[in-house]
């Protein structure tokens, strides 16, 4: 049977418990989604820093277990059918942690449907238009003279919060009173688009005060606390 150290990618990132889950990540909005989901559902777990410095993502090693050269990805040891799983993609490893924990993720089917809307929405929409605001505020795009691309990904980015605001207008979360992994994907977007980006301004977030309420709500959570920190460098 496959276990851990069966696979490449443990010549470069040697797990020191291979009966535990295995997490390859840096502390990006996508990677702490998976970090924050282990926090919250208690499985045992161990980290790898992917160092984007380093190049770390283009490693023959890395790519071995996601060709896309994107983090996070995991190996659960203890897989479907007792199995090791090799699996990449946030939204994919939040699904499954979910389904494997039973927790975060309704169990009734239209709730379910629900929470999976939003998950999408996450990652078609605010994960890319925000990524795009970082690009061309903070990132290289900023020397761009032409600000026209900027400011249509700003103008996108202030529509998906009122979207989001309009959605938590009453609710305690997306959800409603329940805390899922719809909230894992979403808020550490926010917090960067307003606190790493420094875009709070440009898209207008002190006018979305249900989006600013949650965020706090959410970054109050210990598990959300520990998990924007993992994989720590160094």
């Amino acid at each position: 049977m496959t276990g851990i150290t069966d696979f490449p990618i443990n010549a470069k990132w040697p797990a020191q418990h291979p009966d535990r889950l295995q997490l390859y990540s840096l502390a990006t909005p996508n990677g702490v989604k998976v970090s924050i989901m282990l926090e919250e559902i208690g499985l045992p777990y161990e980290a790898h820093l992917v160092d984007f410095e380093k190049n770390d993502q283009m490693s023959p090693e890395f790519l071995s277990l996601n060709p896309n050269n994107k983090i996070p990805a995991i190996i659960d040891p203890d897989g479907p059918g007792g199995k090791a799983l090799p699996l990449f993609e946030s939204g994919a490893i939040l699904i499954y942690l979910a389904e494997k924990s039973g927790q975060l993720l309704p169990a009734e089917p239209a709730a379910r449907y629900e929470t999976l809307q939003w998950l999408m929405f996450q990652k078609g929409g605010i994960g890319p238009m925000f990524g795009q605001v970082g690009f061309f505020h903070k990132f290289a795009g900023k020397a761009f003279e032409d600000k026209r691309p900027r400011d249509r990904y700003v103008t996108e980015a202030a529509r998906l919060l009122g979207v989001l605001d309009q959605r938590l207008a009453g609710r305690q979360w997306v959800m409603g009173d329940e805390y899922s992994i719809a909230d894992i994907a979403i808020f550490p977007w926010v917090r960067n688009l307003v606190e790493h980006y420094g875009a709070g301004d440009l898209v207008g977030y002190d006018k979305f005060a249900n989006v600013r309420r949650v965020l706090a709500a959410f970054l109050e959570r210990p598990a959300v606390a520990r998990g924007l920190k993992i994989p720590a460098r160094g």
